[in-house]
């Protein structure tokens, strides 16, 4: 076999707490230009209805709504890395991948084996000295992008920057300007209100609040005293709890008190217009309910998947008809798989390749390879996004590392089906490569390519196979 030119060792990067804060600031403020565009109602739930309604009421359905694809003159600008564009010698410009982070890439707080080399390949320690550009998309949620970032940095062994990062509720800040007073419910202590704040949020009530002002909000549930210090006082200066209306609900993450919240939110969608300890006689005046994401399901460390925020959102829209004699209670979610939540991924994606690896942010990739664990969330809106995108071809591989129980037959099929991230990356270069006829092949695979199949990859003799 042909010697290779030695490459040079990737740079070492480093994780900077100052630098994280300045990159993300700065993309945020990138990603407040983003606008809301109005899209119509369609049959399946992958797509985003309007948001461009003053108010919204339970309705007759639930509903999935993300955040709507930026106008031309509208971008979200350039994302803001702390290290310079790269400057490798070769970089894919026809491709790039993106990720799913838990079941994928981390489980249970800590890396999937496969996934640091899985990283290196990307970053081009791969046979054809390629690096490959990527982003991550997930559901999850319940911190800061920064903070996110900071964690799977430390886990990857890699600096992930805010600017190749979209979380579950990232496309809440949006909605900053448009409601005065909020619930927002999950997450770890205040850490969600922290985070709804620093979107923007001018009035953030949590259920700690409520369940502090009036203790039989939640009959089996006392708070204990580190929770009621940092939970805020609504009855100040002679308030009462019915002079608080609530314009909207937003569940940022998975709740960690599934029975006090889904009480306080049931009160709130069966009140009047919003105003805490009110009863509406229709039940038609509470206000809108905004959820994340809505996964039934997420890998984490127990053998068997967990339940979750898709799950407390069955339960709430349950319950309510139930209690309402048959009213049904419309919702709204965010993430995967609502095509509009890879719109914006889009979006970020050019604007990464642009501002990282120096390519043409008018010119979007010829595939994106989306790796996820979950065909209910991820394949779906990968393949659901093929369908609609006219430019680019979206590409699923599911991964048995996570939701997906191997041996079973998934709802939504994958183009491609690997045991493990690093697998799926491997596959998605060696099938560019293949189409650039980079890689060495047998006829069968040359055979397969012709026809738009993808090849096995046997390869035959040739510069990168063995002698």
């Amino acid at each position: 076999m042909p010697a290779f030119p030695e490459r040079p060792g990737m740079p070492a990067r480093q994780i900077s707490s100052s630098s994280f804060a300045e990159a993300f600031n700065t993309a945020r403020s990138k990603l407040s230009t983003v606008t809301f565009q109005d899209a119509e109602f369609e049959e399946s739930d992958t797509s985003s209805p309007s948001l461009s309604s003053d108010s919204e009421g339970p309705v007759s359905s639930s509903e999935s709504v993300t955040s709507a694809p930026p106008s031309p003159v509208s971008s979200i600008g350039s994302p803001v890395t702390p290290h310079s564009p790269s400057t490798e010698s070769s970089v894919a410009d026809n491709f790039a991948f993106a990720f799913d982070i838990d079941g994928v890439l981390i489980r249970g707080g800590r890396p999937i084996p496969e996934a640091i080399e899985a990283m290196k390949v990307l970053n081009g320690e791969n046979e054809f000295g390629i690096s490959v550009p990527y982003i991550f998309l997930t559901n999850g949620g319940g911190k800061f992008e920064t903070e996110r970032c900071q964690d799977l940095s430390r886990q990857l062994e890699m600096e992930v920057s805010p600017g190749q990062f979209i979380c579950g509720h990232t496309p809440m800040r949006e909605f900053a300007n448009r409601y005065g007073t909020v619930l927002v419910i999950g997450g770890e202590g205040e850490k969600c209100r922290e985070v709804a704040e620093g979107y923007g949020f001018r009035n953030v009530i949590t259920p700690g609040d409520i369940m502090k002002a009036n203790e039989s909000t939640a009959p089996f549930r006392r708070l204990t005293e580190s929770e009621r210090s940092k939970s805020r006082d609504l009855l100040a200066n002679g308030a009462k709890l019915s002079d608080i209306v609530i314009e909207a609900i937003f569940v940022f993450a998975d709740s960690r008190d599934w029975a006090s919240d889904l009480q306080i939110m049931l009160d709130i969608a069966q009140s009047k217009g919003g105003r805490l300890e009110t009863r509406s006689e229709t039940f038609t005046e509470g206000p809108p309910i905004y959820f994340s994401h809505n996964d039934v399901l997420w890998s984490a460390a127990h053998e068997h998947a967990r339940l979750g925020m898709g799950a407390l959102r069955k339960i709430v829209e349950t319950v309510f008809e139930d209690t309402t004699g048959g009213r049904r209670l419309k919702t709204h979610a965010f993430g995967k798989p609502q095509v509009s939540t890879f719109e914006f991924a889009t979006r970020l994606l050019q604007q990464w390749r642009a501002a990282q690896h120096g390519l043409a942010e008018s010119e979007p990739p010829e595939t994106v390879y989306f790796v996820g664990d979950t065909p209910e969330s991820d394949i779906r809106g990968t393949n659901s996004m093929n369908e609609k995108s006219k430019h680019t071809e979206w590409y699923s591989i599911l991964v048995k590392t996570g939701v997906y129980q191997a041996g079973t037959e998934p709802r939504y099929k994958p183009r491609r089906l690997v045991n493990t991230v690093l697998d799926a990356v491997n596959h998605g270069i060696r099938r560019e490569m293949a189409r650039q006829k980079r890689f060495p092949l047998d006829e069968a695979a040359m055979k397969a390519i012709a026809e738009g199949r993808t090849p096995n990859f046997v390869t035959r003799a040739g510069p990168f196979s063995d002698p």
